[in-house]
């Protein structure tokens, strides 16, 4: 049996690297299966030498976030393994310095996984990008925080959010209230990516005038979407027609994103994606990109990374 002690520089940085009910060091001692035990701000770690060794690779590889009281998340374990397993320290350092954006209440955005840093990639050079994957995965968000971004930048005049309004077997005429009241359930998760990064009491008059617009997808059709930063969510359920008139819809100087989740599709079981079909459609189309997201890049609570990965076991039979 081997040990090691790493001393930490302060309470801060003790806690972020623990995280909360040290849930973290539970993470790192199931990854390498060493002993870790956190003792004020000294971490002591026990087991092989091969296994107190990547414990303290993996602690050292993300000290640019805990020495700064940044929490580290599941997300950011499992990636330091991965840029361990591959060779890509120097990748992983340059992730965790890239800051995207910072929120209202002072907290950095940044990519936790290679391929949210690659998706956010794209969102800054291609006009037009597909990104699927399951919930948790940060697809809808991190185009959130690049459109708002930009449009503090004046880089484009508005930013355009809209989804088709199936969900879960609901129609928008059950709901009570005009057209406002009925749609504004379904683009929630869209204001609230929004209120991350602008005042909620300046939505309003942004929405008045016409800067953030956010509406079903049946309210695109005849338009040019000029100058916008278009996010088109919850894409899987869309129908052909819906997404062929979405996609023709992109004006100059303009930029769309598509987002869904194919395994969370809401329309009759007979009806095709409209996702999929334009995925395989225009996969060999030079300027578009697509980004694929897995369990590994969900980015919640933790157990909703073990619910993903045990629905898709299941559905794989």
């Amino acid at each position: 049996m081997a040990g090691a002690v790493i001393q930490l520089p302060n309470a801060e940085s003790a806690i972020a690297l623990a995280g909360s009910s040290e849930e973290n060091l539970k993470i790192l001692s199931q990854q390498t299966g060493a002993g870790i035990v956190l003792r004020g701000q000294e971490l002591l770690i026990s087991g092989t030498d091969t296994q107190v060794e990547l414990v303290t690779q993996l602690v050292r590889s993300l000290e640019d976030l805990w020495s700064q009281g940044t929490t580290i998340t599941i997300a950011d374990i499992l990636t330091a393994r991965q840029a361990l397993d591959t060779h890509r320290q120097d990748d992983l350092r340059e992730m965790q310095r890239d800051v995207i954006a910072r929120t209202r209440r002072g907290e950095d955005i940044r990519a936790k996984t290679f391929r949210q840093r690659q998706y956010l990639q794209s969102l800054r050079k291609y006009d037009l990008v597909f990104c699927t994957g399951p919930a948790g995965t940060g697809k809808t968000y991190l185009a959130v925080v690049v459109a708002v971004k930009a449009l503090l930048a004046n880089e484009f005049e508005r930013i355009i959010l809209t989804r088709p309004a199936v969900e879960a077997g609901e129609k928008l005429g059950f709901l009570p209230g005009d057209l406002q009241q009925k749609v504004n359930p379904y683009l929630r998760p869209l204001y609230d990516a929004i209120n991350e990064f602008i005042d909620p009491e300046k939505l309003p008059s942004l929405m008045e005038r016409g800067i953030i617009e956010v509406a079903p997808l049946a309210y695109m059709r005849g338009r040019t979407l000029n100058n916008a930063f278009v996010i088109v969510d919850e894409a899987q359920n869309t129908t052909p027609a819906q997404m062929k008139m979405v996609l023709t819809r992109l004006g100059f100087r303009s930029r769309m994103v598509i987002t869904g989740d194919m395994t969370q599709t809401d329309l009759p079981a007979q009806q095709q994606s409209g996702l999929s079909l334009s995925i395989n459609i225009l996969k060999h189309v030079e300027g578009i990109a697509f980004c694929e997201f897995s369990q590994r890049d969900v980015v919640r609570h933790p157990l909703v990374q073990r619910i993903v990965a045990a629905y898709e076991k299941f559905e794989k039979g």
